[in-house]
């Protein structure tokens, strides 16, 4: 495995123009050149359709965390976008005896991927790269946590990092971190109305925007629930699509730490194709007219949004960033003129973005097919946390909004 991994050979003049525009380092420390993952997956009561908790099976944890850093590759005759650095880190708690074999199986795929042992019994090689497995009575997390590890389990850590690279103690607690805030409590969804479009944001005027994945998909980004196949966070239950997801919850499970083990160059392609996606994806139809709708002072303030890919940057209109993987809430500038929120493609108020507008008096629409197709199948997806006094219009984001600047007379 060679690092730098490439992941666009040879890049327009506009692909290098938006990287040096949007993706360097920003001011107060965020790097947009960087795309990091977590997810934390434990066995409770509230979540046992999904984790297989049971009175008898409990206890499991499998704690995925990765982080790629991006950079522009300017030693050939053309810019070439590359990933020169990688960590990723799975945990896994688990009894004993599955743990014991999950052992036996890194030992096997190692094996298969020709990784070097380097005189040290956890840790491996290969090109570029190193692999370390350690196992634990106690994980060291839970003992600084002062979390009770189940009788009769174990722990095990998989770390695969480039061979110069150094994750600073912030980061590499941060999953744990995450851990320790305890599980997300879904949002109680009320008796929204239903509208057939946005005509009732003409008597709310002007409007705070807060973005998802829904006008990133339209622009050909895959969506977030896309990296939990590439990372193996979930399995899908049964060959049939509407029978949902499982969690991956059992280390003989981790086709993850098998692929990246024993086929390393194409799983770390695998990794990189989200990337590679967003800088080769354009701002749609949707973005340009939210930033008509902003320059004509109907879209006040900055969009938040969850998104990484820069696209309502691109298209011009600022951003509150709220992706975060802790439980802190981002600051978000409402206007004092503004007086509704319009939440695009967004499932669940995360960051409580819209909770803190209805604090406010801003009356909520929402623009959402509440609906996902995957593999051509299409299933209900409602969306979380719609209240009475919210008005929903299911619709893709464009043909609606191209329908609310012509109410507005809005020429895009």
């Amino acid at each position: 495995m060679i690092l730098p991994h490439v992941v666009i050979d040879s890049l327009t003049a506009e692909q290098a123009r938006t990287w040096r525009e949007h993706f360097a380092p920003e001011a107060g420390g965020r790097n947009p050149g960087i795309e990091e993952g977590i997810w934390r997956r434990t066995q409770d009561p509230r979540n046992a359709e999904q984790s297989g908790w049971s009175e008898d099976d409990n206890g499991r944890r499998r704690i995925v965390h990765y982080r790629l850093h991006y950079g522009i590759d300017r030693s050939r005759p053309t810019d070439r976008l590359v990933m020169d650095e990688l960590y990723l880190y799975v945990s896994w708690l688990a009894p004993a005896d599955e743990i014991a074999a999950h052992r036996d199986d890194l030992e096997k795929w190692l094996s298969e991927g020709r990784w070097k042992a380097t005189g040290d019994d956890a840790t491996w090689r290969r090109g570029d790269l190193y692999a370390t497995v350690t196992e634990y009575d106690i994980h060291p997390q839970d003992d600084r946590a002062d979390r009770d590890t189940p009788a009769g389990f174990r722990s095990i850590d998989v770390v695969l990092q480039s061979v110069d690279y150094r994750l600073p103690r912030a980061s590499r607690n941060l999953p744990w971190d995450v851990l320790a805030d305890g599980m997300r409590v879904k949002e109680q969804r009320g008796t929204p109305e239903y509208a057939d479009d946005l005509s009732g944001l003409l008597d709310h005027l002007p409007f705070v925007v807060e973005a998802g994945c829904g006008t990133s998909i339209e622009a050909g980004v895959p969506p977030l629930h896309w990296l939990h196949e590439v990372y193996r966070v979930t399995a899908r239950q049964g060959n049939d699509l509407t029978q949902g997801y499982a969690f991956t919850m059992a280390p003989a499970q981790d086709i993850l730490v098998k692929e990246v083990l024993t086929d390393t160059a194409r799983k770390v392609d695998d990794m990189v194709s989200m990337f590679r996606r967003l800088l080769e994806a354009e701002p749609t139809e949707a973005h340009r007219i939210l930033k008509a709708l902003h320059d004509a002072g109907h879209a006040v303030g900055p969009v938040a949004t969850h998104n990484f890919d820069r696209l309502l940057a691109r298209a011009g209109l600022p951003e509150a960033f709220m992706r975060r993987y802790d439980e802190k809430t981002p600051h978000m500038d409402y206007p004092k003129e503004a007086k509704a929120l319009l939440v695009i493609g967004l499932h669940a108020d995360r960051r409580d973005v819209q909770k803190r507008a209805r604090e406010q008096g801003l009356k909520v629409f929402f623009l959402d097919t509440e609906g996902v197709t995957e593999h051509g199948v299409h299933k209900e997806y409602l969306i979380e946390g719609a209240r009475a006094g919210d008005t929903v219009v299911r619709s893709e984001a464009i043909p609606a909004l191209r329908r609310l600047a012509e109410l507005l007379k809005i020429e895009c």
